[in-house]
């Protein structure tokens, strides 16, 4: 220390990456793998962003209800998947109405679905063959198609199907609410075909170690001292970053792969996003009320988004003798109005169920109405890059594709 001021550390790489979430992490091993230096500037104690599991009392939190489909492409260039040891969902759904669980989904894939299909209570023969022919198109057709395809709202792409609107109302809005975080379903068409297609190719899951393994694995296949935690980053400039404990990175580029909010403050011209958000319950039962791995929606489009008996789908998520339950809902209701729906939805006395955490997320996925471009600009002024859900899809394969198309646009300018 020199006449009170504290010395301002100077450091050297060839980039540095602000924000150690999926995006940047992504970014990080691209570069790595490309033979460039990086260094990882991350606000936080861990990495993961938004995608953290918390470990209460033996059981596994996820920060708000998140999923992992192994069939998205950026996951399959990086992770081994298997390392994970996924628990899958049933590709069906259970509807609660009127005192009933109807499970909903392909006979071929979920036979045990075959009863309540065929009972076409929510799906008529004229709805099972729209979804038919929708799911026919999606399934047939190369993704680049969908990224260039005509775009709209997800509600009017359903009404386009041929959907009658009690199937849509009990059925696929309640389901995609939760995938969307907003009702109205005003999220890009283009994005719910994306959605569509990856819930075909591939069962959604979760890691045995809960969602935050996947980016602490990211991260160990970086140099050990490239990511730093605790360094939240005030400045932005081309080719220099500054910390807000006063350390200066100089650096031939710099990437940001912070949330669209913080990328905002940090680097002029990018637009800051609209934020839905989520309130995400744990509670944790002596025994599950239902013993399958399956999402569960509320045909009555109550305050619930959508809940699971997360230890059904991985034993791991609780310790021996407990089951582990979320419900998400997109406001923060009374713990009283969540067990009374709970209460409903499984036909279960929950009054006495432990609560184990309660997360409430005012930006978890950045709002996507149409038209969305999803390869959005990621250059943004000489050697500053930008990335994240925000310039792509929202989603975990939008972090980590956008972050791939940084490093490759970093790699590109640095040869030309």
């Amino acid at each position: 220390m020199t006449g009170g001021k504290v010395a301002v550390a100077v450091h050297e790489t060839d980039v540095v990456l602000v924000g150690a979430g999926l995006a940047g992490l992504s970014a990080g091993l691209h570069l790595h793998r490309a033979g460039i230096s990086c260094t990882v500037l991350e606000a936080g104690d861990e990495v993961g962003g938004r995608v953290r599991t918390d470990v209460v009392d033996g059981f596994r939190l996820d920060r708000g209800f998140q999923i992992l489909n192994p069939a998205y492409p950026a996951i399959q260039r990086l992770v081994d998947i298997d390392a994970l040891q996924l628990g899958k969902f049933w590709r069906a759904v259970r509807v609660a109405d009127d005192g009933r669980l109807s499970l909903l989904g392909n006979p071929l894939d979920t036979p045990k679905a075959l009863r309540d299909v065929a009972a076409r209570r929510y799906l008529s023969a004229k709805d099972l063959t729209a979804l038919g022919a929708l799911t026919v198109r999606v399934a047939g057709g190369a993704a680049q198609a969908i990224v260039q395809s005509e775009d709209r709202s997800t509600a009017d792409e359903l009404r386009r199907t041929g959907l009658s609107d009690r199937a849509v109302d009990t059925v696929l809005r309640p389901f995609l609410a939760g995938v969307f975080l907003e009702a109205d379903l005003h999220t890009s068409s283009r994005f719910f075909r994306l959605v569509w297609r990856s819930f075909l190719r591939s069962a959604p899951s979760l890691p045995a170690l809960g969602m935050g393994e996947l980016p602490r694995r990211l991260a160990r296949m970086l140099p050990s001292d490239a990511v730093r935690t605790g360094t939240p980053v005030e400045a932005v400039e081309a080719g220099r970053v500054s910390t807000a404990g006063g350390d200066v990175w100089n650096a031939r580029a710099v990437v940001v792969a912070t949330d669209g909010s913080v990328a905002a403050q940090l680097v002029g011209g990018v637009p800051e996003p609209r934020w839905n958000s989520v309130t995400t319950w744990y509670f944790a039962p002596s025994e599950a009320p239902l013993r399958e791995p399956v999402i569960v929606v509320d045909a009555r489009g109550g305050p619930i988004l959508n809940t699971a008996v997360l230890s059904e789908v991985c034993s791991t998520y609780a310790p021996a003798g407990s089951a582990l339950i979320s419900a998400s809902a997109l406001t923060p209701l009374d713990e009283q109005e969540v067990r009374r729906t709970l209460a409903r939805m499984y036909r279960a006395d929950t009054a006495r169920w432990p609560l184990v955490g309660r997360y409430q997320i005012p930006r978890a996925l950045p709002a996507m109405p149409p038209p969305h471009h999803i390869r959005r600009e990621i250059r943004f002024g000489a050697e500053v890059y930008v990335c994240g859900d925000h310039r792509d899809t929202s989603s975990l394969q939008g972090a980590m594709a956008s972050g791939a198309r940084a490093a490759r646009a970093v790699v590109a300018d640095r040869r030309g």
